[in-house]
């Protein structure tokens, strides 16, 4: 069982000191995975759903900032500045970069940090922040993600790479450095719908699901079980080895105090006791990686929280 947390690149802690310090706490204390959030920008004004919230409230934005660090950069940075540790996009909203610089810049990376980078995938949400870039339709997000990722592949995999889509084509060009993984990094697909399920049978090499999404909620083994048991099924039903496909799962619930939903306790929410047996229960289920929510804004609190699961989670399980 491998976990991993995110780092901070929003608010007060992100800053090189603060994110520094707990990148090194986090390969200390036994983490594998450091995740990367992606927002380019933050329109003052947002009207699309946040799928993450019971409200459709996107909780950057609730004190009247919108500050992020560019996920890139941030992850390059986290390549200097770690040694062990996998550094994963969580998620990159595909369609805001053009692929070949995406393909060029995770390449590079790849080669820098010595084969530690993880791609986390995502349609995105947020029509707004579309528009503001000046990209292609919202409405297309899901068509654009997907040609993205198979130029992408088509660039890092083929000697003299060309792609002929609707949004992205290209031949005769020569793309180098090639990544150090082969036959490239990891592909994490995040999402809990049917288009997302589809994906990762096309493409993905890790089914990545959020445990907060009010439609298709995973607050419990037994409900991760039930989608995982889905996912594997479109895989073979894609013609690939649904044990080829990885599974992990990210924790928003995670708190040391236990919480309620529908008359039954929130898995990773309680005693130490507790959330190791909810983590032996996804394990069970197939999960083979957590990222928990130790995130605060103080410093100081927020190694204390990664220092405790550490100390008292982690033998446990």
């Amino acid at each position: 069982m491998q976990f991993g947390l995110s780092a901070p690149s929003r608010g007060p802690l992100s800053n090189p000191a603060d994110i520094r310090a707990i990148a090194e706490a986090a390969e200390r204390l036994g983490f594998s995975y450091l995740t990367v959030s992606d927002h380019i920008l933050c329109p003052r004004s947002i009207d699309a759903k946040y799928p993450y919230s019971e409200t459709g409230d996107f909780p950057w934005t609730a004190d009247g900032n919108g500050d992020c660090m560019e996920q890139f950069t941030l992850l390059a940075w986290l390549a200097a500045a770690t040694k062990t540790l996998r550094l994963l996009s969580s998620v990159v909203v595909v369609p805001h970069r053009n692929p070949l610089f995406m393909a060029k810049s995770i390449a590079t990376m790849d080669v820098l940090s010595g084969g530690r980078i993880s791609i986390g995938c995502g349609t995105g949400w947020m029509r707004e922040e579309f528009e503001a870039l000046g990209i292609a339709p919202f409405e297309k997000r899901g068509q654009v993600t997907d040609e993205y990722i198979g130029a992408m592949k088509a660039l890092w995999t083929q000697e003299n790479p060309s792609y002929d889509g609707e949004f992205v084509k290209f031949r005769d060009i020569i793309f180098d450095p090639k990544p150090v993984q082969k036959p490239h990094p990891p592909l994490w697909i995040g999402g809990e719908s049917g288009p997302a399920m589809r994906r990762v049978a096309a493409v993905g090499d890790v089914w990545y699901p959020f445990s907060s999404n009010p439609k298709f909620r995973l607050a419990s083994a037994d409900a991760y079980r039930e989608r995982s048991q889905r996912v594997k099924q479109a895989v073979a039903e894609a013609g690939r080895d649904p044990d080829a496909v990885g599974l992990a799962y990210n924790s928003a619930y995670h708190s040391e105090t236990a919480k309620q939903m529908d008359g039954a306790r929130i898995a990773m929410t309680g005693t130490a006791e507790q959330r190791a047996g909810d983590v032996r229960a996804f394990a069970d289920a197939g999960m083979q990686i957590m990222i928990v929510n130790v995130t605060s804004n103080d410093r100081a609190e927020m190694l204390e929280r990664m220092e405790r699961f550490s100390a008292e989670v982690m033998p446990l399980v």
